[in-house]
């Protein structure tokens, strides 16, 4: 047989602490342009809600230099150089709405075009397709 057919060491599952200082910074961010328009959400308390909010190491508060967190007028965007899930900020997100009563109307939804963007929507009337990927 060829020399290279040779089954390699599985690698998978084994995780090194630690192994990479520097991971690429991931980036998500939450498009919140509808509601803000609308002027039912301020994208500056959700912003600060945010940094209060995520934790690293079970901690709030301590985002130090490895979560960023900026906005611009319609989107929030989180730079977290530690492990921070997607997940995670859309369970913050619909906190967030909850806490300002507008959950009934707004819906955290997953972009068609980008993996780590999300989108604040309407409940909608004709949105069939963008069902969420729950």
């Amino acid at each position: 047989g060829a020399p290279f057919s040779a089954p390699m060491a599985p690698v998978i599952g084994r995780k090194v602490a630690k192994a990479v200082t520097k991971k690429k910074a991931l980036t998500f961010i939450i498009d919140c342009a509808k509601p803000v328009e609308d002027k039912i959400m301020e994208i500056g308390s959700f912003e600060k809600f945010l940094v209060d909010k995520i934790k690293v190491d079970g901690k709030t508060g301590v985002l130090g230099d490895n979560i960023k967190v900026t906005r611009d007028k319609t989107k929030v965007t989180v730079t977290a150089e530690t492990d921070l899930s997607k997940r995670y900020l859309k369970y913050l997100t619909k906190k967030y709405l909850k806490k300002h009563n507008v959950r009934d109307w707004l819906r955290v939804i997953a972009s068609n075009k980008d993996s780590n963007v999300y989108e604040l929507r309407y409940f909608n009337i004709a949105d069939q397709d963008a069902e969420d990927d729950e």
